[in-house]
């Protein structure tokens, strides 16, 4: 996953709107982050009020917890993948220029000879030529 902040916040909200009943366990290995990055990253989510924590019984009677996102989660959420979209667009313009660029290099290259081969000559050896001219 790649380090940038705007990334890891988009990465933990969409993970919790799509599952808020995630363990801080489970969250850290989907995301493939430390348990502790993850606490502390539900931490401040949870102080800039963008997710909220509701406790409820699982089936096997132990107590658990929903991470929800908060109307200002969402928000959230919407500006950092505006962010997120804009930089990959970005990254994608300039993927698409670089690719134009070697492939135009690799074009120049195919129709120029290379050193190891040999040039066409202009003046072709004539008994060459009459020795292959001449077979049935």
């Amino acid at each position: 996953m790649p380090n940038s902040p705007d990334h890891l916040h988009y990465a933990i909200l969409k993970a919790l709107e799509e599952n808020p009943n995630l363990s801080q366990r489970e969250l850290a290995q989907t995301l493939g982050l430390s348990l502790g990055k993850a606490n502390y990253c539900l931490q401040e989510l949870i102080k800039k009020g963008q997710v909220k924590v509701e406790n409820f019984r699982r089936q096997d009677n132990k107590l658990a917890y929903a991470y929800i996102l908060t109307p200002a989660g969402l928000a959230a959420k919407v500006r950092v993948t505006r962010r997120f979209l804009a930089r990959k667009l970005v990254e994608y313009e300039t993927l698409k220029a670089d690719i134009a660029r070697l492939q135009r290099e690799v074009r120049t290259e195919a129709s120029t000879p290379s050193e190891s081969e040999d040039p066409p000559s202009a003046d072709p050896d004539p008994a060459r030529f009459e020795a292959h001219a001449a077979r049935p």
